[in-house]
């Protein structure tokens, strides 16, 4: 499923990080993060940085909904954890690709990946509109 907002690919073509807010699987509250990403074609690829340990890639595991913020412009997204080591692979050259070596061996462990699937995307502009309703 493509990327439908025309302003919220944009910025995720341009920019090297993006927040993500994920719902804590004890908690239940929103938590968000900074991370880095890969956007190929109308797809957002997230490497977390100690694998399947990380806490965010836990959290997606119970709860698959997240929220990508790319500077202000918004759009909800279903994770989906990719686990086939060749797949892994192939996340990792995309993310060598951007952030080159010495960005990739910030990460600790490339164990799993997540492609971020949009479920809908609103702009900034869209939820004040919302909120004054």
């Amino acid at each position: 499923m493509p990327v439908q907002n025309d302003t919220l690919k944009d910025r995720l073509s341009r920019y090297r990080e993006i927040t993500i807010t994920v719902t804590g699987r004890k908690s239940g509250r929103p938590i968000s993060i900074r991370v880095w990403f890969v956007l190929e074609d109308d797809k957002v690829y997230l490497l977390p940085v100690t694998g399947s340990d990380t806490q965010w890639y836990q959290n997606v595991l119970k709860n698959p909904s997240i929220r990508i913020d790319a500077r202000g412009e918004e759009g909800e997204f279903n994770a989906v954890p990719v686990k086939d080591a060749k797949r892994v692979s192939s996340v990792i050259e995309r993310f060598r690709g951007k952030y080159g070596d010495a960005g990739v061996k910030l990460y600790s462990k490339f164990d799993v990946a997540v492609l971020a699937q949009p479920l809908t995307a609103t702009t900034s502009r869209s939820r004040e509109r919302a909120r004054k309703r």
